[in-house]
């Protein structure tokens, strides 16, 4: 059964977006690529930043997915 956690989008260095979850804060976000989040969540770039979403906890402990919150 996959974990459902809050997520939010700090900010987009580069072609990559920095999130934080309860499991990593500001001092140590997750990297994501900014198209895997544009294609998952329908957001455009633009609205990226500042985005809060839920992301998908897979099987094996990695984020499968994110939605729109």
């Amino acid at each position: 059964m996959s974990e459902r956690l809050t997520a939010r989008v700090l900010l987009l260095v580069g072609d990559e977006a920095e999130i934080t979850t309860p499991h990593r804060d500001h001092t140590d976000p997750e990297r994501v690529p900014v198209a895997r989040l544009v294609e998952e969540t329908g957001l455009a770039r633009e609205e990226l930043a500042g985005a809060q979403l839920v992301a998908v906890v897979g099987d094996d402990g990695e984020l499968a997915r994110f939605e729109r919150a």
